[in-house]
């Protein structure tokens, strides 16, 4: 799945993922849904995209502490531009900066802070 996305072939990406589809609540990691949720924005199809991240977002309980957990809330602000929504695309961003503002710095957050002040 993630060679497909490192490959430029998200539609591939796609192919395989669709068998995960149906265990997806099954287990706590959502990384299905959200390698699922790049490869929509990889293929530019944003509205999907916001679709796969949302249930990220939507079920809390299913992250536990997996990165993808926080990660999704920059991934629905890249996603939303791609649908055009206006003021709910800083949103997310937002959310996810205020969650790691205390992480570790070395931690690569600085592509995030960068596409928020753009959209600012």
């Amino acid at each position: 799945m993630s060679m497909q996305l490192n490959r430029n072939e998200p539609v591939k990406a796609l192919d395989f993922l669709e068998v995960a589809a149906a265990f997806e609540f099954g287990n706590e990691d959502p990384y299905p849904v959200y390698v699922r949720g790049e490869a929509y924005l990889a293929a530019r199809r944003g509205g999907e995209a916001v679709g796969e991240f949302r249930k990220i977002f939507d079920h809390k309980g299913i992250v536990l502490n997996e990165p993808s957990g926080a990660l999704d809330r920059v991934q629905l602000g890249r996603a939303y531009p791609c649908k055009a929504i206006g003021p709910r695309l800083t949103a997310p961003i937002r959310i996810f900066l205020t969650f790691w503002k205390d992480a570790d710095p070395d931690i690569p957050i600085k592509q995030a802070k960068a596409e928020y002040a753009k959209l600012q």
